[in-house]
Order: structure tokens, then C-alpha cells, then sequence
């Protein structure tokens, strides 16, 4: 996979951070030009970036981002990604992928199915969509842009390390995230681990 046209920053603007259990962040959110995919990804950079950053790709999450829902892991993800790389300085990249890049109607049309027992991925397959369908070609133009050449990247996903790697990334390392079960979601991360290959550890998701 070459690597992607160049894109530029667009605009920087400072933005304080504050979460509902009290931490809080200073952040500097970056908005981009030339995006390979035309969408409004940003980035938030945190703390101080060293020449090789804590890097996390989060794909956007209306319902558990915004809302708190339990039926998965990213608002705690997010959470947590924050604050460790506001600790060690880095980048966050907000992607705006809902539902591994299906939308967010899709991905609620897919929840009523794993409600009739199927798991995340054989819902998306139930409805004609691909398992995952996100592409980080524009995280790495971002990355680029942001002069990051180097990273570990702070992710369970070993497929963002390889597509990043793919278009010409150096990721050094795979910092695994932190485990975020509940009773409401213990199923979709075990579909994670055995359909691609989330390095979470399986024995501690038994279903409830």
C-alpha cells in the first residue's frame, strides 16, 4: 500500500478537557486539508510529543462516547487514552468511523440483531456489510501532516498497526488498552478476540 498524498493542518485551536469523573486534560485539537476520505477527522494532541508519540486511533462512537452505553468499550477507551497519553505526550486521532466505518444507523440496525443472538460480526454480515470497513489511510496522512513519523500505537487491534504500517508508518510498539468488561458488552469483546484477533485476554471474558 503506498503511502498516502501529503495532507496539511488546518486549523490548531486550544481546548480544555473535562470528563465526568473529574480528570481533566489540556488539549490542542487539529483540523486538516486533503484528507484522503473528505471526512472531519481531528487530532488531539496531548501533553508533550516526543520524537516517537503514544498514538491511539479512535474511531467515533456516538453511544458509548457521548451516551455511556454499555454495549461496548469506547467511551472508557477514550477515557483511558487520554489520560495516558496526555501522561507521556501524544496524539489521539477522533476518526469518523461509527460502527467500524458502517454509520450509525447501520450499527443500530446491527445491535438489534446481536439482540437475536448473533455477534457483532455475523450481524454486519447479516446485513449485507463488510465485518470492518475502516481504512486509516487518512490517519496516517494525519500523522504525517502532524510530522509524526514514528509511534507506538496504543491499541488491542492488530490491524491498525499493520494498515498503518502499510502506508509507510514506523509503529515501534502495540500498547495493549485496558480491559473494560461489563455484563452488557462481555460478548462483543470476546467476537473482537476471536474474529480479529483483539489481544484481550479471553479467559477473563467468559460470558456471563
Amino acid at each position: 500500500m503506498p503511502p498516502a498524498p501529503a495532507a496539511t493542518p488546518r486549523s490548531r485551536v486550544q481546548v480544555p478537557l473535562r470528563f465526568p469523573d473529574g480528570y481533566r486534560a489540556d488539549a490542542e485539537i487539529v483540523t486538516f486539508h486533503g484528507l484522503a476520505d473528505g471526512r472531519e477527522h481531528v487530532a488531539v494532541v496531548l501533553g508533550d510529543p516526543g520524537p516517537v508519540p503514544l498514538v491511539r486511533l479512535h474511531s467515533e462512537c456516538l453511544t458509548g462516547d457521548v451516551f455511556g452505553s454499555a454495549r461496548c468499550d469506547c467511551g472508557p477507551q477514550l477515557r483511558e487514552a487520554v489520560e495516558r497519553i496526555a501522561g507521556r505526550g501524544g496524539v489521539l486521532l477522533y476518526l469518523r468511523q461509527e460502527g467500524r466505518g458502517i454509520g450509525l444507523y447501520n450499527k443500530l440496525d446491527a445491535y438489534a440483531l446481536q439482540d437475536q443472538g448473533l455477534d457483532t460480526y455475523e450481524a454486519n454480515a447479516a446485513l449485507g456489510l463488510p465485518e470492518d470497513a475502516r481504512d486509516y489511510t487518512a490517519a496516517a496522512q494525519m500523522l504525517r501532516a502532524l510530522g509524526v513519523g514514528a509511534l507506538d500505537l496504543l491499541s488491542n487491534n492488530p490491524d491498525k498497526a499493520e494498515q498503518l504500517r502499510g502506508l509507510g508508518m514506523e509503529v515501534r510498539d502495540r500498547v495493549p488498552t485496558g480491559v473494560f468488561a461489563t455484563d452488557h458488552n462481555v460478548r462483543y469483546l470476546r467476537a473482537k478476540v476471536l474474529h480479529t484477533q483483539h489481544t484481550l485476554p479471553l479467559a477473563e471474558l467468559s460470558a456471563s
